[in-house]
């Protein structure tokens, strides 16, 4: 899944001639169909610095920025409420704009819708390969990861009577059969008749892997115990992973000797951050899928050309996270925007259009982020914080 996703420039991502995004790549995302979800983010995150205590410096970082559309709609936001274009009477610094993102071609991209912002107002903008190279700060980090988690690589187990064995992938081809050096013929094998090069395989037996990656949290083990023979489970150990290192990046550290051991200082500057995807408050069996062309395809066709997903187990996220942070949520995606005050919005960019037209293409985007049936179920946001005084977060705690 990593290889077909961010292989140096025959990746799904990193491919500049792939067109991911938008009515001509494979998928549309949230920030890309309305700007009043950017907006509704940028106003959590202003709620959360200003239960904090309005700190002098803030720093926001995104993870996988795709075309900066929805950085874009944050900082426009936050700049409209704290910060005052050359002034000198900002509310708030920007300090720095960091963006996790492997694809030079999505940098690019990046670059021109974000750079005059950043120039503008001074702060610095800044690109990470990975999420370990961006370092802990005394400036309040504000972290948002939209469509992020789901296209981390995973394990996929199946449960047999001798215990979870990994299933794995295999060619499709026959195996080139041994010739002798005489031999100056070579064999090439030849495709299936429906044209896909790979195939499912389970492991000839159970191997440290399998029993290792259940042992990852309490969660996993006690769903992998609970499931009934010949069940799969999908493990993301690349999402633990990421989900502790953003617990670091904002948290405290549990105990003095983890400071002492890790070298980890505690953050002074606190934070708070927003996971937004596919997925819910468990482990999944078989959500494994691919999009080409705004449908859903098999996951393996054409390797580097499909964008591959996977629902995010936010369980075994907020298990990762530990209590480093506090975490709130997953709400469904039409919950937290509609409590968030998107209905309302919504209005005023309505008053505002100057055909019927554009009122109805207001209308349609907003009903689609909210849509029982789509969007405003099938995606979950999940919110952590840094914020000694405001243990109770809206809109997440339904009695704030």
């Amino acid at each position: 899944m990593q290889t077909c996703l961010t292989f140096p420039n025959l990746g799904y991502y990193t491919n500049p001639d792939n067109s991911v995004f938008g009515a001509r790549g494979d998928f549309i995302t949230s920030p890309e169909i309305s700007q009043v979800f950017g907006e509704l983010v940028g106003i959590w995150f202003l709620q959360q610095w200003i239960s904090a205590g309005r700190p002098n410096s803030i720093r926001l970082v995104e993870l996988g920025p795709g075309r900066g559309t929805l950085m874009d709609d944050i900082l426009r936001t936050i700049s409209r409420i704290a910060l005052k274009e050359n002034t000198g009477q900002n509310l708030v610094q920007l300090k720095e704009i960091c963006l996790v993102e492997a694809s030079p071609a999505m940098r690019t991209i990046q670059e021109g819708k974000l750079r005059d912002f950043a120039d503008r107002f001074g702060c610095e903008l800044n690109w990470h390969d990975m999420l370990s190279s961006v370092k802990r700060s005394d400036a309040f980090t504000m972290v948002v990861a939209h469509e992020f988690f789901d296209a981390l690589p995973f394990y996929l187990l199946q449960k047999t009577q001798d215990g979870w064995r990994e299933v794995m992938v295999a060619s499709t081809l026959a195996p080139i059969k041994a010739r002798s050096r005489s031999d100056t013929e070579i064999d090439t094998p030849s495709p299936p008749p429906d044209g896909t090069l790979f195939q499912r395989v389970l492991s000839p037996a159970s191997n440290s892997m399998s029993r290792s990656v259940l042992n990852l949290s309490p969660h996993l083990a006690d769903t992998a115990a609970n499931l009934p023979i010949g069940s799969f489970l999908e493990v993301s150990v690349e999402s633990y992973l990421n989900a502790a290192a953003l617990s670091q990046l904002i948290g405290r550290p549990k105990t003095s000797e983890e400071t002492q051991v890790d070298n980890v200082v505690p953050s002074t500057g606190g934070g708070c951050g927003l996971i937004i995807d596919y997925g819910g408050d468990q482990a999944f069996e078989n959500s494994f899928r691919a999009f080409k062309d705004h449908r859903i395809v098999d996951v393996f066709h054409q390797p580097g050309r499909t964008d591959l997903t996977a629902n995010v187990d936010f369980a075994l996220l907020k298990q990762a996270m530990g209590a480093r942070v506090d975490k709130h949520g997953p709400l469904t995606q039409a919950d937290f925007l509609n409590r968030m005050g998107m209905p309302v919005r919504v209005m005023g960019l309505v008053r505002q259009a100057k055909d019927e037209e554009r009122r109805s293409t207001i209308l349609d985007a907003a009903e689609r982020l909210v849509d029982p049936a789509g969007m405003g179920k099938e995606y979950k946001v999940f919110g952590f914080t840094n914020i000694e005084a405001s243990p109770s977060v809206y809109p997440f705690d339904k009695e704030f």
